[in-house]
């Protein structure tokens, strides 16, 4: 198991609702295509703690990774409104961009 991943759980077992703990272990299972995994944390993460956008990106793509191609339209979509309520122009065009993309999947 990658130590990253561990050390990260290991300091969850202490904080469980420790935004940064929550993000990088998601991070860490996203890069390791633990995917399942990714998205259990990350929808904690966005739960408790409110996200800009990049998180709602990461979701997106667990989802795709998995097969979900609806739920991954949907944390665009969801990722799209915290983007812009945060002026993040250029993520809500990336996701707009993305969606498009997506649709043409479902």
């Amino acid at each position: 198991m990658n130590d990253r991943i561990t050390a990260l759980k290991k300091a969850l077992e202490k904080d469980p609702d420790n935004p940064l703990g929550l993000y990088g272990l998601a991070v860490e299972l996203f890069k390791e295509k633990r995917y399942d995994e990714a998205v259990l944390y990350l929808l904690k993460y966005i739960d408790i703690h409110e996200d800009e956008g990049a998180a709602y990106r990461l979701l997106a793509q667990s989802f795709l990774n998995i097969g979900d191609v609806e739920k991954a339209v949907e944390y665009y979509q969801k990722g799209i409104e915290k983007a812009k309520k945060f002026n993040h122009q250029s993520m809500v065009e990336e996701f707009q961009k993305e969606i498009q993309n997506l649709k043409g999947l479902l």
